[in-house]
């Protein structure tokens, strides 16, 4: 099962936007919705999540879109999304139907 992370900002107007594109990325691939959300504003913040914009999906500790952190603590757009202010559903969709078959694959 593939680790899905949201990151966001409290005060970030993108984050509903980007929770409706996550279950409908995971009802795309016939998979129940299950992601955890991480507070970017909380000092417990994991390394590997640090330094990314809100909202910012991470599977398996990879971006979705493949940006980089950049260090900063701003709201997030992005281009081409049929969402504004969530990552475009497709690219979701493709990044969870990746790391569904790896895992399917060490699994057997």
């Amino acid at each position: 099962m593939a680790d899905v992370e949201l990151l966001y900002f409290p005060d970030c107007p993108n984050v509903p936007a980007a929770r409706e594109q996550l279950a409908r990325a995971f009802a795309a691939v016939g998979l129940a919705p299950h992601w955890t959300e991480v507070d970017m504003s909380a000092e417990s913040v994991p390394e590997h999540a640090r330094g990314y914009g809100s909202p910012t999906i991470l599977i398996d500790r990879c971006e979705v879109t493949g940006v980089a952190p950049l260090g900063g603590s701003s709201c997030r757009v992005y281009a081409g999304s049929d969402l504004r202010g969530a990552p475009p559903l497709d690219v979701i969709v493709a990044r969870l139907r990746i790391a569904s078959d790896s895992g399917s694959a060490e699994g057997t």
